[in-house]
């Protein structure tokens, strides 16, 4: 029965999908949609120097992100030995300031998480664990000048030992250092398993079951620390995207558990990790089944398959979209999600993997829930009212022990909202307790704790499609069904040189010049807010923009 399986969903996976005119499978409303946003040389971020100008790069890289629906963000945080926060353990990461150990004057690490979570996106701190990086590079040399035992020279670079117990034990303090100061969403630990240059009169010492028990020790121990601390924190790891032979596909000889001594499905079966974003930089044949046996041996827990789209550069490799396109819309019919690497390969729109992103995550997802962590399910939101186009409402409660509660905004036509339908969400884990919103909808909001949960709805049981008499006139609406909308003339004392588009949350999606035809064909469905910029730099809210295409 399972190969059937296997068979079906790889005669549906090389189906050859032309992008333009993609049949999308019915985008859910639970997904992982994550991003690895690289900081080693500042290869995805920052390419440029200075604080000021790092900041704003990062806004509007997170702000893409979160236009193609990525809701997970890999933020590179431990890279070489050196780190991307003020570390008292590791030195700063040269790619900051160009200068190996120099404080930049600022934090990445809180910058991105803070932005992040503006945005609705989770954000977890990305830890390269083995590797140093060159022998003499700062984070090698300053390791080794601290833990000589520590590190293994193997050609011109170091790697921790994993086979000292002392390695786990440097690595927990690392992750504790992160978890106890920041309000991460996760940590995800790289490389994590034997470098395939390790040595073979050293390979000759152990049974291969001996080395993945090395690797699984490094594993239990950082978990079992950090998650009692903090257990809505999703721990997960990034293993070699084969685990190992299947009965009619073989690996290659490169795989996880066998090569390199990733005992990863085991992780997810004992409960020592609560995701896996397994690096299936493959096509065809040798990624379909291998995605399969991963969601086979989930216990539970979440596989999101990490996509090699930096194959679509022609300097990377000969890849078209429609192998990713096919690999996107597999990994959604067998019910796991999807992370991109890297980000400036997806920002950059190489061979259009953005816009077909865009158009295949056209609504929001929720992260699905950690149901194997808690079953605290949070109070229902309290009276709910729209005053004008502010929706307000009375915080929840919540027994998880978790520090906050986040609150998801729903709007549809009919009354009552149905709060299933993806299509129906248009702000998610939100912190405060009221938003800006169009009139003429239907609402219901929701309160979800960190692990996910989510509570039943509080639904507001009439719209206005008035303002009442007492109250002043609403800003007005505008619709669009296609890819273009007219604005009315512009008032003479309306100081307004471009119009910005934002999310109901403040997010910015694109700045224009006020014109009165504006093309909106780049933006998705959805609600957005509409505001003037002025040459004086002021701005003001002129109304709300909703569109919806058939």
């Amino acid at each position: 029965m399972r190969y059937r399986f296997f068979l079906f969903i790889l005669l549906v996976g090389l189906y050859v999908i032309q992008p333009a005119k993609a049949q999308f499978s019915s985008s859910p409303k639970h997904e992982v949609r994550a991003m690895w946003l690289t900081t080693i040389g500042g290869i995805d971020w920052p390419r440029t120097s200075g604080q000021k100008a790092q900041k704003l790069e990062l806004i509007n890289t997170l702000d893409k992100l979160k236009a193609a629906g990525i809701n997970t963000v890999l933020f590179q945080t431990r890279v070489r030995g050196t780190t991307m926060y003020p570390s008292k353990i590791e030195p700063w990461e040269t790619c900051l300031t160009g200068t190996p150990g120099k404080n930049p004057g600022y934090d990445p690490l809180k910058l991105c998480i803070d932005l992040c979570h503006e945005r609705g996106m989770e954000c977890h701190a990305w830890v390269v664990t083995i590797p140093m990086g060159n022998w003499n590079k700062i984070g090698c040399k300053t390791l080794r000048q601290k833990h000589p035992n520590l590190v293994k020279r193997i050609g011109d670079d170091g790697f921790m030992d994993p086979e000292n117990p002392q390695t786990g034990d440097y690595l927990l303090q690392i992750c504790r250092e992160i978890v106890d100061n920041y309000d991460i969403d996760g940590i995800h630990l790289d490389y994590i398993r034997y470098p395939e240059t390790w040595p073979a009169k050293l390979k000759a010492k152990k049974t291969i079951q001996q080395r993945r028990n090395h690797i699984t020790d490094i594993v239990r121990k950082i978990s079992h620390q950090i998650k009692p601390r903090k257990p809505w924190i999703k721990f997960s790891c990034s293993p070699i995207g084969k685990y190992d032979n299947l009965r009619r596909y073989s690996a290659g000889g490169w795989n996880a558990h066998t090569a390199v001594s990733q005992d990863a499905q085991l992780w997810l079966k004992e409960g020592l990790m609560d995701e896996l974003f397994p690096m299936m930089y493959f096509r065809d044949n040798n990624f379909f089944p291998f995605a399969i046996d991963w969601k086979e041996n989930s216990n539970g827990r979440l596989v999101v398959p990490g996509l090699g789209i930096y194959f679509l550069d022609p300097k990377e490799g000969k890849w078209e979209l429609d192998q990713v396109a096919r690999q996107m819309n597999v990994c959604r019919q067998i019910g796991v999600g999807h992370c991109y690497f890297r980000s400036k390969f997806f920002t950059d729109n190489i061979k259009g993997i953005y816009d077909y992103a865009r158009a295949f995550d056209a609504t929001p997802a929720l992260v699905p829930p950690m149901t194997w962590a808690t079953n605290s399910v949070p109070s229902s939101p309290k009276t709910l009212s729209l005053d004008g186009t502010r929706l307000h409402w009375e915080g929840a409660h919540d027994d998880s022990g978790a520090p906050y509660l986040l609150y998801n905004v729903y709007a549809s036509d009919t009354y009552p909202v149905d709060i299933s339908k993806a299509e129906n969400l248009v702000a998610v884990r939100q912190t405060k307790t009221s938003i800006h919103v169009p009139a003429h909808k239907y609402y219901a909001v929701t309160a979800m704790n960190r692990f996910g949960i989510e509570s039943k709805s509080i639904q507001l049981r009439h719209r206005i499609d008035h303002p009442a008499p007492h109250r002043p006139a609403g800003p007005d609406q505008f619709f669009s069904e296609g890819n273009i909308f007219v604005l009315p003339s512009k008032e003479n004392t309306l100081d307004a040189k471009y119009i910005i588009i934002e999310t109901l949350q403040g997010q910015t999606i694109t700045v224009i010049p006020y014109t009165k035809t504006i093309d909106v064909r780049e933006i998705p469905n959805g609600i957005y807010q509409l505001r003037s910029l002025g040459r004086n730099g002021r701005n003001h809210r002129i109304g709300f923009l909703t569109i919806k295409r058939p």
